[in-house]
């Protein structure tokens, strides 16, 4: 079996041991003379004694040579031990836990193309079974038949959304004769910056409405005043990412009824519902925001923040198939069949998709309720405790998304980016941040509670923001340093 007679220790196909008789047994072997790199010898010596480890990670280059999994899974672990907990990071929308069986399935279909819809069928019909579910949930009139699709998140889902109304404008200015030089859109300046994106991506003239007086949503009668003949469609915000607060959707559409009556102007509405709607279907039912609203033409939500799935899914509806132009839609022929396409990305994994499908069918609407009714629980107990600690003013309570923002009754030595900074001492991402125009000069702080962060834990953070304020207390001749984070919403 092995060449043990020619005293030539033959080489273990699987290890490249090289391989001696010791009191008749085949056995590798360890010494220097067969190893002087110590390449095999440094796999079976404790981890962080291998030589892999005794120098920095490559970081520039490919390095020249292999080194066994085990070692390189050690070597980025340990470097991403430096990120700290998502659980403490209260900034984030995006999902930080799931169950383990939802898990399980997201490892068993990493693999998976999602837009390979010919060669995994049954993974695109969990996807249009997904679609017709938020269809329904948002009160399609014609959920069964209605269009959608899955997306990397809702960014995407926005790009697609802001599309949709700007091939509808187009249409309709085309069959008037008119010309299609200058579309605009009409939105507030507290929405997520994929807006401010979409404007530059497609050239569409950006019309923003700046919050005014104590205003920290759109007002709605003001945004109707600014759209005219060349306005592709306005966007309602259902959770601001600054306070966590609803824009009023229903009034938003009543003025642009108004306004559709005195000029003939009809101006649809986008509801980037990213957060929102995952969350009032089951906590506000009766809050009139969706597609009850004729005007409301498409719905975008993040699959991954309150639909409770890990990052990268987002989704897109529209209100009728009618609503979306058949321009937008792609028949290619791929690897054997002729698949629609709809969509800005392509290639992806179809593990978050079929995760959202186990969520929807695993919790059920009373899954949902219960879950966000826990982290509404959550939000309002530590907005009351955080408003009775001296220095704080709430700006938001928590009622609409379990959000909630505040900031400094008056001026102090210290600000809130300086106790952001302190409370990542423990691990804290507490975000602090100026509000859009025309409010810069409002400083705020902001939590968001999400599914896993626990009463207890949101005790934790009132005691360790305490601590922070009896030291900052404690240092009269501190003075400000901190400065504003380049955070993104």
């Amino acid at each position: 079996m092995f060449a043990l007679e020619t005293g030539q220790p033959e080489r273990h196909p699987e290890t490249d041991f090289r391989l001696a008789s010791r009191n008749g047994k085949v056995v590798p072997i360890m010494d220097d003379n067969n190893h002087p790199k110590h390449r095999n010898l440094g796999v079976m010596r404790p981890m962080y004694a291998r030589h892999w480890l005794l120098g920095p990670a490559p970081r520039h280059a490919v390095p020249e040579q292999e080194m066994p999994p085990s070692t390189a899974y050690h070597l980025i672990h340990d470097e991403l031990i430096m990120d700290g907990s998502s659980r403490f990071n209260l900034a984030t929308f995006c999902g930080t836990w799931m169950e383990p069986e939802a898990q399980k399935l997201m490892s068993e279909t990493f693999d998976k193309n999602m837009i390979d819809k010919d060669e995994y069928p049954q993974t695109a019909e969990l996807e249009l079974r997904c679609v017709h579910m938020l269809a329904q949930l948002w009160n399609s009139p014609d959920p069964e038949n209605t269009i959608g699709t899955s997306t990397i998140g809702s960014s995407e889902a926005c790009m697609l959304g802001g599309l949709a109304l700007k091939w509808r404008w187009r249409e309709l200015r085309r069959r008037a004769g008119k010309s299609t030089d200058r579309p605009n859109i009409v939105m507030g300046t507290n929405t997520q910056v994929c807006w401010h994106k979409f404007v530059r991506y497609w050239d569409v003239e950006e019309r923003l409405v700046p919050l005014e007086g104590d205003g920290l949503v759109t007002d709605p009668d003001r945004a109707a005043a600014m759209c005219d003949e060349n306005t592709i469609g306005v966007i309602a915000v259902l959770g601001s990412t600054f306070t966590g607060d609803y824009e009023d959707v229903e009034a938003l559409s009543a003025a642009l009824d108004r306004l559709q009556e005195t000029t003939g102007l009809d101006i649809p509405i986008h509801v980037d519902g990213a957060s929102g709607a995952f969350v009032a279907p089951f906590l506000q039912p009766n809050v009139v925001w969706d597609f009850r609203l004729p005007r409301v033409k498409s719905i975008n939500t993040s699959g991954h923040k309150y639909g409770l799935v890990f990052p990268g899914v987002g989704w897109v509806i529209w209100r009728t198939a009618a609503d979306l132009h058949p321009d937008l839609i792609f028949n290619v022929d791929y690897l054997g069949g002729t698949m629609p396409t709809l969509a800005i990305n392509f290639s992806r994994p179809a593990s978050q998709v079929v995760a959202q499908y186990y969520n929807l069918i695993r919790l059920g609407k009373s899954g949902y309720r219960a879950i966000h009714q826990a982290c509404q629980d959550v939000a309002v107990h530590l907005a009351k405790q955080i408003a009775e600690i001296g220095p704080f003013e709430l700006m938001s309570q928590g009622t609409d998304l379990p959000v909630f923002a505040w900031r400094l009754k008056e001026e102090a030595h210290w600000s809130l980016y300086d106790l952001a900074d302190r409370l990542r001492d423990r691990g804290w991402q507490v975000p602090a941040y100026r509000m859009p125009a025309n409010r810069h000069d409002l400083v705020v702080q902001r939590v968001v509670v999400r599914n896993g962060f626990t009463c207890d834990l949101a005790d934790m953070l009132v005691r360790d923001i305490r601590r922070h304020l009896d030291w900052f207390a404690a240092q009269p001749g501190f003075r400000s340093t901190a400065v504003a984070a380049q955070f993104h919403h």
